[in-house]
């Protein structure tokens, strides 16, 4: 498999085929801190992200949001002092897509890559 951060999220419509459980444990190979949550029977990837103060936690909001635009797919997003939760699913099918793990991945480099 490819390494999803060098992926692009692919436009998806209602039809598409969420992600069979092989490529699941895949993808969730290259996304080790991430869980897949239910909220109300929907599959999701979620992971929690630690910082040092809220503008810190902010700020990653702030980046997170812009590769959502980018990617044109979009996560709930919770900021509170300290930790940012992210959860990615697509919304037309209701369920995991290869976008979500992309976006994760991309997410963690994001996080990597900051200087606290």
């Amino acid at each position: 498999m490819n390494d999803l951060t060098e992926q692009v999220c692919e436009a998806c419509r209602i039809d598409a085929p969420r992600v069979s459980s092989s490529e699941l444990s895949a993808m969730l190979e290259q996304i080790p801190q991430w869980a897949v949550v239910k909220e109300e029977g929907v599959s999701q990837l979620q992971r929690a992200y630690q910082f040092p103060s809220f503008v810190a936690a902010l700020d990653f909001t702030n980046q997170v949001g812009a590769l959502a635009e980018k990617e044109d797919h979009h996560p709930a997003l919770l900021t509170e002092w300290g930790r940012v939760t992210i959860r990615w699913w697509t919304h037309k099918i209701k369920g995991l897509h290869k976008n979500d793990f992309i976006c994760a991945a991309k997410t963690d480099v994001l996080y990597a890559s900051r200087q606290d």
